[in-house]
């Protein structure tokens, strides 16, 4: 059986720091997902993260130098 394709509006904090990973050259790990969500980035009601919230979230930290 096939793993099931991750959902960019509910994934684990690995999920979304192996997504995140692959798509940039920036390095970035679980433990920094877990760092971020800890300092105020948004998650789900059941700690899944949206990738689209979070990027907005990163973007928006990037904007006023956190």
């Amino acid at each position: 059986m096939a793993a099931e394709t991750p959902k960019i509006t509910a994934l684990t904090p690995a999920q979304a720091a192996k997504i995140l990973a692959a798509a940039g050259s920036r390095r970035i790990t679980e433990v920094m997902v877990r760092a971020d969500i800890e300092a105020g980035a948004p998650t789900n009601a059941n700690g899944t993260v949206n990738l689209v919230h979070y990027a907005a979230w990163l973007a928006r930290e990037a904007a006023h130098g956190g």
